[in-house]
């Protein structure tokens, strides 16, 4: 059978492990040569292609559930659930999500596009499953750098609590979240990995049993013989896991297809809440990958024989975060308080370029937003100036610290909010959509957003220096090549905008990422007889109303330009602002409606939205009736 063949994982019972490794080199194929192509997440998918194999072996797929922790590493997945013939379309408008997406697959149990929720969800199912008398397996997938995530844990807890509820929790430990893992836990399992006798017994075990006059091959009873002597020459494995009310197994070699088969179905077995270790590789079978676990997590398109990066035609600015990261380096160089904080995303934040030049001045806290904030919050409490990193996305998890711990205290912890606004080909799982309106509705916190590269470096010095929550945004990607500063920035006065350009048929009020298009929809609409007025403005909380208000009394016609929600959003704010002040201008407000934003390249995606200059141009003049749409623009959109 080739891989091709496969539409649904149940045609792989009864294959022999001989065919099933034949399979998984397919697999491995066909996951490289589409990463290489078009890009994508890498050493996961390519760490667990024998350990889905092997655990849907067990199981039957028109029945059991299956959670996996984090969808990019179940590309494996994703190839024998009937999507093998458009897998090159993975990440593309239209084409294959990265993640896991309950309406692409019904072998798609649950979505996810961040870590630690795997075990909590997979628990609800087995729970519901009890609860309505029915009968069927429910596996969860976690590895070990989400089983640092605090949900984790507390499903861990809660399932323990549940000696009658069959679940079996499946712990992938490749030492590896993006970047090698921290904290207790993963040294935890580190020991147990490499513990002496662990390792002796693992490797030489099997063969002393050969040597016996059984035959080659090991029956189920020596099977379990083999697992007893394991946890009798290393009492401690486990110890963790047993003590939390699961019944623990493993370390078993991800890579070994019929170890895993006689595991998985051992567990199933069981009952009861269940733990298989899994040691498993990230990068398995692409040398390149294994050597360079950080930099192949994910890849935009590369050689496969050389594995280098396909070169583009022209050099690009520097991005966003390592500019943030360089400011942050610059200043923390002369200022030791400053502390960078990152939730187990170092390489993505660039916060490993501060981890290298100022290791002391770095915390990784591994995938554990809330920890990180209120960490933040202690760390401002005896006068640090914690800055911590996160996504957007991410940075949801944690609302309720920053509301608790950080602006009711009014502690000044200075949020740096990297991947803000439309981010493109993760999709709704990683939009970074919703922070200004989720942040702006808490008293005591600033929110800035900087219209370039240069306008970033001095926010950076704004949000240390400021006395206060603080917080800034800022997109994915290259910025507009703008000259930088290396040093002797100023700090921006809080809750002042700029004026870029002036004219009076129209103001446009920018908001971070949308500055420049606002400038280039001037443009176009200067084209065609309607000069604006655009504003940077530079903060949603405070606006600068002593600037706007007047200039929004004498034109009477206004748009706001956010790459964010607009309920709740930037031109949320300017609209209540004015209907505070009895103002009742005509009001466009520009951005992202009430829908996701699926995954796509983010130009594509703001052509959908209507957010393109052109089109936002074209908007503008339907609205306030200012002209006609000529041939010249309707060809432009």
């Amino acid at each position: 059978m080739h891989l091709s063949e496969i539409t649904h994982p149940n045609q792989l019972h009864g294959l022999s492990v001989t065919q099933l490794e034949k399979i998984a080199q397919q697999i491995r194929d066909k996951h490289l040569q589409t990463i290489a192509a078009s890009g994508g997440h890498l050493g996961p998918g390519l760490g667990v292609v024998e350990l889905t194999l092997g655990l849907y072996q067990t199981l039957d797929l028109d029945r059991d559930k299956v959670v996996w922790d984090v969808g990019h590493q179940a590309y494996p997945h994703k190839l024998i659930t009937g999507r093998y013939k458009d897998f090159h379309t993975l990440r593309q408008q239209h084409g294959i999500a990265g993640y896991l997406k309950r309406s692409e697959s019904r072998f798609d149990h649950f979505g996810a596009g961040h870590a630690s929720t795997s075990i909590s969800a997979a628990l609800g199912m087995a729970i519901a499953r009890d609860l309505k008398g029915e009968d069927y397996k429910v596996a969860a997938i976690i590895g070990d750098g989400a089983l640092t995530g605090g949900m984790a844990l507390e499903a861990i807890n809660h399932a323990g609590h549940l000696p009658k509820t069959n679940l079996v929790v499946v712990l992938n430990d490749n030492e590896m979240s993006i970047s090698p893992n921290v904290g207790a836990i993963p040294r935890y399992l580190n020991k147990m990995r490499l513990s002496a006798p662990m390792q002796f017994l693992s490797e030489n075990l099997e063969e002393q049993f050969k040597q016996l006059p059984f035959g080659e091959t090991l029956t189920p009873e020596l099977s379990r013989v083999k697992e007893g002597m394991k946890r009798l020459a290393v009492p401690k494995v486990g110890a963790v896991f047993e003590e939390l009310g699961f019944t623990y197994m493993g370390p078993v070699d991800g890579h070994n297809i019929a170890e895993l088969i006689s595991a998985f179905k051992e567990a199933h077995k069981h009952g009861g809440p269940v733990l298989v270790h899994v040691a498993t590789v990230k990068g398995k079978g692409y040398e390149i990958a294994e050597k360079d676990q950080v930099g192949y997590h994910a890849q935009s398109p590369f050689d496969l024989e050389t594995g280098q990066k396909v070169p583009t035609n022209k050099p690009k600015p520097p991005g966003y975060s390592k500019v943030f990261a360089d400011t942050l380096i610059t200043l923390a160089e002369k200022d030791p308080t400053i502390v960078g904080i990152t939730a187990a995303m170092a390489t993505g934040t660039r916060l490993d370029l501060l981890q290298a030049k100022l290791p002391k001045q770095y915390i990784d806290v591994g995938i554990a937003e809330q920890h990180a904030v209120t960490l933040a919050a202690g760390l401002a409490c005896e006068g640090m100036k914690p800055v911590p990193v996160i996504y957007s996305t991410f940075l949801q998890r944690a609302f309720d610290q920053i509301v608790h711990d950080i602006c009711i205290q009014k502690l000044p912890v200075f949020l740096a909010l990297d991947r803000a606004g439309i981010v493109g080909v993760d999709g709704p799982t990683h939009q970074g959509m919703y922070d200004i309106a989720y942040l702006r509705c808490i008293p005591n916190i600033v929110l800035m957003a900087p219209k370039d590269e240069a306008e970033l470096q001095r926010m950076v010095v704004t949000g240390v220096e400021y006395d206060g929550p603080i917080a800034v945004r800022y997109p994915r990607g290259s910025g507009y090549g703008v000259p930088l500063m290396e040093s002797g920035w100023q700090p921006l006065e809080i809750g002042k905008a700029e004026v870029l350009r002036q004219g009076e048929d129209v103001l446009l009020v920018g908001y971070g990422a949308m500055v420049y298009p606002a400038m280039q929809t001037a443009e176009i609409l200067s084209e065609h007889g309607v000069e604006a007025t655009v504003v940077n403005a530079r903060f949603a909380k405070p606006l600068d109303t002593e600037l706007m208000l007047p200039l929004i009394d004498r034109i009477g016609r206004v748009a706001t330009m956010e790459d964010g929600c607009l309920m709740g959003g930037f031109g949320s704010a300017l609209a209540e602002a004015l209907f505070d002040c009895k103002m009742t201008p005509d009001l466009l407000r520009l951005g992202v409606p009430d829908e996701l934003v699926d995954h796509a390249s983010p130009d594509q995606s703001k052509a959908v939205l209507g957010l393109m200059p052109a089109q936002m141009a074209e908007r503008i003049l339907q609205r306030f009736e200012l002209g006609n749409v000529s041939l010249e623009l309707a060809e432009q959109l």
